[in-house]
């Protein structure tokens, strides 16, 4: 297999994305990565709400709710000894998980799914679907 200079896992914290980070890891051990790149995208806070709420309180509630999600990543990371660097991102998934693995020089986009099929996996697979319509690298889904 190809040595990818870096890999980037989208998380958010669930098991979906726990298990995408694992295969990541893995593909690391074995050799096939230099870099991990762990990366959480934040939904833009709506219109209304920044008339009441100052952009540093927003800043700060994203910041705090992106290293949430993260957390579980970050320790699955140290505990296979393997360095991560993490970046926490406001907007649309898919246009900012394509945008990040162009700026850090990913080879490849690792995403967890959620598993369901039929008409809940194509309402509930957008990100997902998202991410590959925006990627310029290969996407990896792991179930």
């Amino acid at each position: 297999m190809n040595k990818f200079k870096a890999i980037l896992v989208a998380v958010d914290g669930s098991e979906g994305s726990d298990r995408a980070v694992q295969h990541a890891l893995d593909m690391i051990s074995n050799g096939c990565a230099a870099e991990l790149h762990l990366l959480n995208v934040q939904p833009s806070v709506g219109g209304a709400v920044s008339s009441f709420v100052s952009r540093d309180q927003i800043e700060a509630y994203h910041r705090e709710e992106g290293e949430k999600a993260l957390a579980s990543a970050v320790a699955m990371a140290e505990k296979a000894a393997v360095p991560a660097k993490t970046h926490v991102s406001v907007g649309r998934q898919g246009e900012i998980v394509a945008d990040f693995a162009r700026k850090v020089g990913a080879s490849l986009v690792v995403l967890g799914t959620r598993g369901h099929t039929g008409l809940a996996g194509v309402l509930m697979g957008s990100v997902a679907q998202d991410v590959i319509a925006y990627s310029k690298v290969p996407v990896t889904l792991v179930k």
